[in-house]
């Protein structure tokens, strides 16, 4: 557990326990119903750190999650330009922290307002609320972006333009299930397919172009 992703739920933490507290003046059950709840923000707001892969032009996933979709689009907001979309779908049951899928310094973050539309729907990239990034060194020019969902209400970014970041460090979270997205050159190989499931900052999701 780390404590800079522990303390994001800090006010979680403490309404449950205020309720555990007080239920406990009405019912035992009730008690253990809250006191499950806290064991499971615990388990949520897990952090466990990550190997990373040898391979020098791998790219790595910025979240935990499940392959939602593999598209050639259109990246509006900083590349402008088409490129390979891998959407990955965070469920409540994944770690939330994102992470940089290559190393190389910050140059873009943007927030963008919107609303909180089921991050299983792909329309949700275009409307939803989000943050993007763009992650850039000498092979190539990456973009995340995080995006709220249905349940997701907040997104969080501890890392600034000008940071530089290793490869599969963290920059953020997403505060109960959400969509992430990695843009990527088109002549990137892709390595997964929709459906598998990929660990942040240590599956490789695609391999750069030399």
């Amino acid at each position: 557990m780390r404590f800079q992703t522990l303390f994001e739920g800090r006010w979680i933490f403490a309404i449950l326990l205020i309720l555990a507290i007080a239920s406990a003046l009405i019912s035992w059950w009730l008690t253990l119903f809250f006191v499950a709840l806290i064991l499971y923000t615990i388990a949520f707001f897990r952090d466990p750190n990550r190997p990373d892969p040898a391979d020098e032009r791998a790219v790595v996933a910025a979240a935990d999650g499940t392959i939602a979709d593999i598209q050639e689009i259109d990246e509006k907001e900083f590349l402008k330009a088409r490129s390979k979309r891998i959407g990955i779908f965070l469920s409540i049951f994944d770690v939330h922290t994102n992470r940089a899928p290559v190393a190389g310094g910050i140059v873009f973050q943007q927030h963008r307002k919107g609303f909180c539309f089921d991050a299983r729907r792909l329309e949700c990239s275009e409307k939803n609320e989000a943050m993007t990034w763009a992650f850039q060194n000498a092979r190539a020019t990456i973009v995340v972006r995080q995006l709220t969902g249905a349940i997701a209400r907040r997104i969080v970014g501890w890392a600034k333009v000008g940071d530089e970041l290793k490869r599969g460090q963290r920059f953020g979270m997403i505060r109960f299930g959400s969509r992430t997205e990695v843009y990527l050159p088109l002549d990137a190989e892709i390595l997964v397919k929709v459906g598998d499931h990929v660990k942040g900052g240590a599956s490789v999701i695609a391999r750069l172009a030399e």
